[in-house]
């Protein structure tokens, strides 16, 4: 880490295993709520069709993202599978809470466990859970994105990821969209309000 203090703002962390829903009800938060401001990831995979270079992510490629670790440019990361990192710029996060806003966060549930902790009582943390295990799997295929290895992977994970729930400030159903987006907007509104 560096050890330029950042100068802390609010911010809400979304997390949860794949294909829960939570890009979807962090689109449509920022959709209601106009505070908010998406905080843009680095990751080391390559770009998914239709994602774009500083708007979904920072694609960093692998050696790129060890030279940012290297340079202690972010606030956490992780490498969430092999070659396969993830991680908050630090940069990303100082730019837009000089800018007033408040941070959202979409990250995994390491992610966001690591954040909340570095962020404590300037972050809500809300968990998305999905209805099972089943349905994760299903939404996953849907995507048509993954390999059959991938999405092994990320079903397995899928365990250890709900066992944290608890540890998040919010946990949310995500059984019926509507439903866990009216109850997001709720809960951040309401945070943000303090």
């Amino acid at each position: 880490m560096s050890s330029k203090p950042l100068r802390l703002g609010k911010s809400i962390i979304v997390s949860a295993p794949s294909g829960a829903g939570k890009t979807t009800i962090v689109h449509r938060l920022m959709t209601e709520i106009p505070t908010l401001a998406f905080s843009i990831s680095a990751c080391s995979r390559n770009a998914r069709p239709m994602e774009q270079e500083g708007k979904d992510y920072y694609f960093l490629g692998v050696e790129g993202f060890k030279k940012a670790i290297e340079n202690q440019e972010f606030i956490e990361w992780e490498e969430v599978y092999t070659d396969h990192y993830y991680g908050t710029l630090r940069r990303e996060v100082q730019r837009l809470w000089d800018e007033g806003k408040v941070i959202i966060f979409d990250v995994d549930v390491v992610g966001g466990l690591n954040l909340k902790a570095l962020f404590k009582e300037h972050a809500l943390s809300v968990f998305i859970k999905p209805p099972s295990v089943e349905i994760l799997e299903i939404r996953l295929r849907a995507r048509e994105t993954e390999s059959e290895e991938r999405i092994a992977l990320r079903i397995k994970k899928s365990a250890w990821e709900l066992s944290q729930a608890e540890s998040f400030d919010v946990c949310i159903l995500n059984d019926d969209l509507e439903k866990a987006v009216s109850e997001a907007i709720t809960h951040v509104n309401q945070f943000i309000s303090l």
